[in-house]
């Protein structure tokens, strides 16, 4: 049984959605109610836990449960490599005093726990609760040596998803790279996790931040980025995806495409959200609409007429509609490509090269 856990252990590194029920067999173990991962680096960002408490994890996670919680704290300044009880990291002083055990867990039942903090290479954390009813009181030592025999088997799982998913990132940059894309691949808190060898050559559009940060030296198109990572799983919100990125008034303008990465959510310790992809513009050429439309995120009706650079009567009189019709479209393709008007949206998609020009040209 112990050896079919320590595999199912290690299947958590390549399919993620297996950490519940891997918290749930080791909850049994210890005898707990239930176990909770959470994972950060700067803050708790991301968690998942075993079916039976996980209405308590999130009611404490949208409560300000967190900001006052300690034990995540201690648990790292202890450098313990194994399990640790409440009694470990409190005195029975402090335990009487922190209202996370007084207001929080012992009314729902619980208040005795075995925990482990996992250090990772990226900066990430791990942390391992294994929740225990209050009435079945601390978890024993003979439970802790047994926690203590698959913890490094918890860690190398740890260790190993977190490479798994840096390797994906360099993938999916590398793969930009083949066509000449620069790329960055980012996480949900905006740090760079992996940058392909062409965005070396961006520095005129983009400026390196602290902690592996970015942002776009053109403060309008920056904006449109916060705005996009801001809303990546909310497909709802419909924010710009793809937009125009200067680097000076005589320069030509950079395309910015952000493209989600959906797989993300089920990540836990490092997750790839969206790449960074900047096209460039070239030569003027009218590009077909159906490229014109995927870049900039614009609705038919929205693309059709502009690539040409026709004016609004025009465009007006072939689709048979009002030149306010019309109008409302370029408000909307302006908004989406940050351009300010409507001859810099001509200029714009004028200038789109082709990722694959045909050959001699």
């Amino acid at each position: 049984m112990v050896q079919e856990l320590i595999d199912r252990i290690y299947e958590c590194s390549f399919a993620p959605d297996m950490w519940p029920d891997v918290l749930d067999e080791l909850s049994h173990l210890a005898e707990a109610q239930g176990g909770v991962l959470f994972a950060a680096r700067e803050k708790v960002s991301r968690w998942t836990a075993s079916p039976a408490i996980c209405e308590h994890v999130e009611n404490f996670m949208r409560g300000d449960w967190l900001s006052n919680c300690t034990r995540g704290g201690r648990l790292f300044s202890r450098r313990h490599p194994g399990f640790l009880t409440d009694d470990d990291v409190y005195t029975a002083e402090e335990l009487e005093r922190d209202t996370n055990y007084s207001d929080f867990l012992r009314p729902r039942g619980l208040g005795f726990s075995a925990a482990t903090a996992i250090s990772l290479p990226t900066g990430d954390t791990g942390i391992i609760c294994l929740e225990r009813s209050h009435n079945r009181g601390p978890v024993e030592p003979s439970v802790i040596r047994k926690l203590d025999e698959l913890r490094p088997h918890l860690a190398r799982a740890a260790f190993l998803a977190t490479r798994l998913q840096l390797e994906r990132a360099r993938v999916a940059g590398e793969t930009f790279a083949l066509i000449g894309l620069p790329a960055l691949v980012l996480d949900e808190d905006g740090r760079v996790i992996s940058a392909n060898d062409p965005s070396n050559a961006l520095n005129n559009f983009v400026r390196w931040r602290a902690h592996d940060r970015v942002s776009l030296v053109d403060a309008s198109a920056d904006g449109l980025l916060r705005q996009a990572m801001d809303s990546l799983d909310d497909d709802l919100v419909g924010a710009p995806k793809s937009f125009a990125a200067r680097a000076g008034e005589d320069e030509s303008p950079m395309i910015a495409n952000l493209v989600p990465i959906r797989g993300a959510a089920r990540d836990i310790f490092v997750r790839c959200a969206a790449v960074l992809v900047m096209t460039p513009v070239g030569s003027p050429q009218a590009p077909a609409i159906e490229l014109v439309q995927s870049l900039y995120d614009l609705t038919p009706a929205e693309a059709r007429g502009l690539v040409a650079g026709k004016t609004l009567e025009e465009i007006a009189t072939e689709q048979s509609v009002s030149r306010n019709t019309v109008r409302t479209h370029l408000r909307g393709v302006m908004e989406k490509t940050g351009c300010n008007r409507q001859a810099e949206v001509v200029a714009l998609l004028g200038g789109l090269a082709p990722l694959n020009p045909p050959k001699g040209e």
